[in-house]
């Protein structure tokens, strides 16, 4: 058998794979029309064996799990990763019909997991080893292999140094694929890892701990491992052996054991908060500290600084006012409170006692289907001025003066559209502002959407709805199953967050420029994404504007 030969290095379709990987891992600036969507197809296998357990119980209704089926077996259908033959026979069988808990084919689809989950990028890089008419879309491609490490547990942190490390190499996407296969097959290793306490109430009772360390211990164990001790006030601190993919996530798990710590603390009679950790965790064997605060999930409401309503809290409380205390813990806060208070806050804003009890739309699903909708039509305009603000030739274009006349977003993004439409854009998209690869695959991706407005914004909604019901179930198993255990616990934050971030940021736009209701706004959205590019002529960079006579 002949191994096919690699497409040449630094080719368009290489360097959309790697860019778009970087844009995934890069947790700490990444704009979230650019994030990752969606998790792997083996996590969310996973899940649904996991929600089958959660609806014997009660937590889950058998709608919701039946929903989120169906959307899983149109979702794997086109992953590689999950075989051609046996494999995707046997999937496709289990996904046609209910999988409640206990069942045979429940079974099955554990076993079945197990039998996937060795080889699946192996599968992937195959597949991106054929011809280039046979090749995955670079998108996909990246999303999907992007999606599978992260689930498997490596650090975002991690992942984006090695994906830089690769396209500082010049990677193919073949090379970039076998290294993630490699990634793939590592097992765990054992790290130690040392947290250091500021202040520690009850001390004799934290000196009872086997891995309890003196400040003279500590010093010694950071100064042997070559940190920098200057400036740190030991009170002492722990030593725990961690088992994980990388550095980040050892500290990760060590981040989690000091956040169990102060959360009991909370409950003393005094000292409520005197647990203080050092602001750095140390990890055996990587090079720097690692800091105790993770960044932020990335649910950023632009709205609130751009309409000057940062520092107005004084006179009667809206329902956007609510709702922004209820989100505040998606950003840092942890998994449990962030989960519920993400929830509560689309929840309270996007539902109504008067709405229809559709059995597709179990419980509060509506709510996650009307921010879909919403942040669906907020994507093409956030892509668009983002590229708009980017070009910037060496010499005036047709569009550069386009956009030299514009005085609002809208119109730069209007502007960027028509020139797509018009087949001028995307060979003048450049510039000393436009050179990151990523902005080129956002050119091909706005390139299709205003292209078939329609078919590309109802994949988005899908996705954005497959998403956001998943923070809604990970919030019933936090809030009526009492656990936050969930396989999806983490990831459905990672991605969430960000969505509902954008989503909160056009609801507040909208409270405050238009006086408009959360539920209104909802019914613009849902009825924009059916009259797109339709009789009415509406553009898909107003889909969320109000129309004017």
């Amino acid at each position: 058998m002949t191994t096919p030969t690699a497409p040449a290095a630094t080719s368009t379709y290489d360097r959309h794979v790697i860019a778009r990987m970087i844009d995934f891992f890069t947790i700490d600036g990444t704009p979230w029309p650019r994030r990752l969507w969606d998790v792997g197809s083996l996590l969310a296998l996973e899940e649904l064996w996991e929600a089958s357990a959660w609806a014997a119980q009660k937590v889950l209704s058998a709608t919701a799990c039946d929903w989120q089926r169906n959307q899983l077996r149109a979702v794997v259908g086109p992953d590689v990763g999950l075989g051609e033959k046996e494999l995707r026979k046997e999937l496709t069988a289990l996904l046609n019909a209910p999988l409640p808990d206990p069942s045979p084919a429940r079974r099955r689809l554990k076993e079945l997991i197990e039998h996937a989950r060795p080889g699946y990028v192996d599968r992937w890089a195959a597949a991106v080893a054929k011809n280039l008419a046979e090749r995955p879309k670079p998108e996909r491609l990246a999303r999907t292999v992007a999606g599978h490490l992260l689930d498997l547990g490596y650090d975002a942190n991690h992942l984006a140094v090695w994906a830089n490390e690769l396209n500082a190499g010049q990677a193919t996407a073949i090379e970039v694929i076998e290294a993630a296969a490699t990634l793939a097959r590592a097992p765990k290793r054992s790290f130690d890892v040392v947290v250091v306490l500021l202040a520690a109430p009850e001390r004799p009772l934290a000196e009872q701990q086997p891995n309890w360390m003196t400040k003279g211990q500590v010093i010694e164990w950071l100064k042997a491992r070559g940190f920098t001790t200057r400036g740190l006030r030991a009170g002492g601190g722990f030593r725990y052996e961690v088992r994980a993919l990388d550095a980040y996530g050892a500290a990760d798990h060590a981040r989690q054991l000091v956040e169990r710590m102060v959360a009991r603390s909370s409950f003393q009679r005094s000292n409520r908060s005197g647990i203080t950790a050092a602001p750095s965790i140390w990890v055996d064997g990587h090079s720097e500290p690692i800091p105790l605060l993770t960044p932020a999930r990335g649910a950023n409401i632009l709205a609130l600084v751009h309409e000057g309503h940062l520092y107005r809290v004084d006179g009667e409380r809206s329902l956007i006012d609510d709702a922004l205390e209820l989100a505040a813990p998606l950003n840092q806060g942890a998994l449990g409170p962030a989960v519920a208070g993400g929830w509560a806050a689309v929840e309270s804003l996007l539902t109504h006692p008067d709405d229809p009890q559709e059995e597709e739309r179990s419980g509060k699903a509506v709510a996650a289907d009307r921010l879909a909708a919403i942040i669906a039509c907020s994507w093409p305009r956030a892509e668009l001025t983002a590229l708009a603000h980017r070009h910037d030739p060496p010499q005036p274009d047709t569009l550069s003066t386009a956009l030299t006349s514009c005085t609002t977003n809208i119109e730069r993004a209007r502007a960027v559209a028509d020139g797509m439409i018009a087949r001028t854009a995307l060979p003048y998209l450049s510039g000393r502002k436009l050179q990151r690869h990523s902005d080129m695959a956002a050119v091909e991706r706005m390139v299709r959407l205003v292209a078939e407005p329609r078919a590309e914004l109802n994949k988005a909604v899908t996705t954005f709805k497959i998403a956001l019901r998943r923070l809604y179930r990970t919030r019933n198993i936090v809030l009526h199953g009492g656990s936050t255990k969930g396989v999806a616990l983490q990831a459905a934050l990672r991605i969430g967050a960000p969505l509902v971030g954008a989503g909160l940021d056009r609801l507040a736009h909208a409270a405050l420029t238009e006086g408009i209701h959360p539920l209104d706004l909802a019914a613009r959205a849902e009825l924009a994404l059916q009259l797109v590019d339709g009789e009415t002529g509406l553009s898909v960079v107003e889909l969320l504007e109000p129309r004017h006579r």
